[in-house]
């Protein structure tokens, strides 16, 4: 390998985990997105808009596809001008929560509208050919030892915070400083009558 391509290689070394890790969180978010919107698909009256957004003409679901991302663009802007005013914590997670209420929405909304798009030789020409660069552009990212790395620190990640879940909810069943909800709130409780008297 030569000093220029080892150099170039260095360059993109940071930014291919940068990738990885923002392919990663994509992924996470789409599969959750798609695990959300089933249950809530279960519900009888999101059945009856299921069936009405099926039944949408190919420019009312359009609309009805893209409604999602009008809709939480002005919840992502609050949340970016709560972090600027030092509210952090809020801002982030309003900003992760919209996160993941969009995806579950844009998940559920594209398999309920994609047959109707196709319907549109425009819609149906660019949306081949995006799915076929990202399908060749994920595939190779997905070949880099970057992805491969990032990928098994996340599994690995992933594996260690379900085993400390399930050891907190172990230590959190009884005893006595056990930390289920309703002790809490009984404790709170108490303290609040101690206080008021």
């Amino acid at each position: 390998m030569t000093r220029p391509t080892r150099t170039r290689s260095r360059l993109l070394a940071p930014l291919l985990y940068l990738a990885a890790l923002i392919l990663l969180l994509e992924e996470w978010l789409w599969d959750t997105g798609k695990r959300l919107g089933a249950a809530i698909a279960r519900w009888p009256l999101v059945r009856g808009l299921d069936a009405r957004i099926r039944a949408l003409p190919p420019y009312a679901a359009l609309c009805a596809f893209v409604l999602p991302a009008i809709l939480l663009f002005p919840v992502k802007l609050l949340a970016l001008l709560a972090i600027a005013n030092g509210h952090v914590v809020s801002g982030v997670l309003a900003m992760v929560l919209a996160k993941i209420g969009g995806a579950a929405a844009v998940t559920r909304l594209y398999a309920l509208t994609l047959p109707s798009l196709l319907t549109l030789a425009w819609f149906a020409r660019w949306h081949g050919v995006f799915m076929a660069f990202k399908d060749k552009w994920v595939g190779a990212l997905k070949r880099t030892l970057a992805y491969q790395r990032t990928s098994r620190s996340v599994l690995g990640l992933r594996a260690r915070l379900r085993r400390a879940l399930a050891a907190w909810r172990r230590r959190s069943r009884g005893g006595r400083h056990s930390l289920r909800p309703t002790r809490i709130l009984r404790r709170f409780a108490a303290m609040w009558r101690a206080r008021r008297r």
